[in-house]
């Protein structure tokens, strides 16, 4: 990573493409001496900015889209084995569902207060960058550093791996052909890598184009959900509520298995604050962004409490625990012929959740290039399309690396609680804003008690699964983490430039045909 040698004293703030324009370094002077791009980037100076395309519909979609993935549909039954009994397994989704909406509710206020893409990244930036030259942005670009090179690429890639495995089984069973494990192995991942292609491909073509496509599929994964729903009412009314009869019977007492269940939950509902990532893509932002919040969150509890009370009408809770795809166990018992509609619905919701977590992830490194956190170029848009291409480049490839081990699901979970981590970090800057910037306009203003209540749930999250069951990984997970002020004490404190940088920006630019954001 690198910045520019001559940046302003406040790193921090935003850079303007004016500002790089002034910029006495060689390899911006190279930047600015390219001719060979048919189009004149100073007279579409003003237009080269990301474009508000992303209605409320869209909005919404996005949030439920980069939400309800595979796991509901897959398993559940996780949450429903540490919880021990359907009663109190409902009322965790329940419990789960507020939770996330009390945070993405303290997040409409930061939202709305700070008008910027990046979620997260840019809002650290804010509240705490002011407060020390050299500490305060350092957790911005820390949270910059394990979005983009971790937990970004690999959601894409777990996700991709996903699609394929239930993309490629099925015709496979359907033409009774029997692949040995290695043919299946190369088979899987040879989709996944085109699934994560044509949705690169998609989202740098146009951001008109990956809505379009966010908004299809999240349609289609509601349609299967509605199918569930549909069927598990159907068998209630007609008296199988024995499952659900047990109640509480055999529910968890100690803290350290409900709280295991509640983290399995909230893994269920992350994505919540994606809608974050793109504040600057949204149109009306003060008044889209919450409403599509508060219309998604409510709807996506409602929809998760509703689909396990209906695999509860039909299968038994060992039978749901057992499972690996319990909504396609469900769809044999109840639809039949017609079972092949959910594995269809299931390959569709993973499409569409892959889509959406390309569409914000690129967002990240797009903002902290534009802050000087990343490289240059990462911040550039396409000249025509308006749309990151580089950031969103970076992602796919990344992800498309990550595709290749085994099993790389088991490592990423030790990162989980680093989501907590951040989501208390939020909180915090939240809190410290109202004091800093106390009297700054706030279109939306939430009671202090729910960035409190967030924070402190957070923090206990961050703790129970150390404390819980202490292992090696979480250390490496910590040791990645602070492996990334290698980086920042150089290139971002420091502003070293990589030698070179300059013309690999020249030759993206020419490449990509992209230009700086004004």
């Amino acid at each position: 990573m690198t910045v520019g040698e001559n940046a302003g004293a406040d790193s921090i703030r935003r850079r303007t493409s004016q500002d790089l324009s002034l910029q006495k370094n060689d390899w911006t002077s190279g930047i600015k001496s390219i001719d060979n791009v048919n189009h004149d980037f100073s007279n579409a100076k003003d237009e080269m900015r990301l474009k508000r395309q992303v209605g409320l519909f869209s909005g919404v979609a996005l949030v439920i889209g980069n939400i309800i993935g595979s796991g509901i549909f897959v398993s559940p039954g996780y949450l429903l084995a540490s919880a021990g009994s359907p009663g109190l397994c409902l009322i965790l989704w329940g419990v789960c569902g507020i939770y996330s909406l009390l945070g993405a509710i303290a997040y409409c206020e930061i939202g709305t207060l700070i008008p910027k893409s990046g979620g997260e990244y840019i809002y650290f930036l804010e509240a705490f960058g002011p407060i020390n030259k050299f500490f305060g942005p350092m957790l911005a670009f820390i949270y910059a550093w394990v979005s983009v090179f971790l937990l970004s690429p690999s959601s894409v890639a777990i996700l991709a791996l996903s699609f394929a495995e239930y993309f490629v089984t099925p015709i496979l069973t359907a033409i009774d052909f029997c692949t040995d494990p290695y043919l299946s192995y190369v088979l899987n991942r040879l989709v996944a890598a085109i699934c994560i292609g044509i949705i690169a491909f998609v989202n740098c073509y146009s951001v008109t184009a990956a809505t379009w496509v966010q908004n299809v599929f999240t349609i289609a994964k509601l349609t299967a959900i509605a199918i569930i729903i549909g069927g598990g009412l159907y068998y209630l009314g007609l008296g199988y509520t024995e499952n659900l009869e047990n109640g509480f019977e055999g529910s968890a007492t100690s803290f350290g298995q409900i709280a295991t269940a509640f983290y399995g939950g909230l893994w269920a509902y992350s994505g919540w604050n994606n809608l974050n990532y793109i504040t600057e893509e949204i149109k009306n932002p003060y008044r889209n962004l919450p409403l599509a919040i508060t219309i998604a969150l409510p709807l996506t509890t409602i929809l998760y409490v509703s689909i396990n009370v209906s695999y509860l009408t039909v299968l038994t809770p060992q039978e749901i625990i057992n499972s690996d795809a319990v909504a396609v166990d469900w769809g044999i018992k109840v639809l039949g012929p017609a079972s092949f509609l959910i594995p269809l619905g299931v390959v569709m919701s993973i499409f569409g959740a892959t889509n959406g977590t390309v569409f914000t992830a690129g967002r990240i490194s797009h903002v902290a290039g534009r802050e000087g956190h990343a490289p240059d170029f990462l911040s550039y848009i396409h000249i025509e399309k308006k749309t990151p291409i580089a950031p969103i480049l970076l992602t796919s490839l990344l992800a498309t690396l990550m595709i290749i081990p085994g099993d790389i699901a088991s490592l990423i979970d030790f990162f989980g609680f680093t989501i907590s981590l951040f989501y208390c970090a939020a909180m915090v800057a939240l809190i410290v804003m109202r004091f800093t910037k106390k009297d700054e306009h706030r279109p939306i203003k939430v009671p202090i008690i729910i960035p409190i209540i967030v924070m402190a749930v957070s923090a206990v999250l961050i703790v129970a699964p150390i404390a819980a069951a202490p292992q090696v990984q979480y250390f490496y997970a910590l040791l990645f983490i602070l492996a990334g002020l290698i980086f920042y004490v150089p290139f971002v404190y420091y502003k070293r430039a990589v030698p070179g940088i300059g013309s690999f920006t020249v030759f993206l630019q020419k490449t990509l045909k992209v230009a700086p954001t004004t």
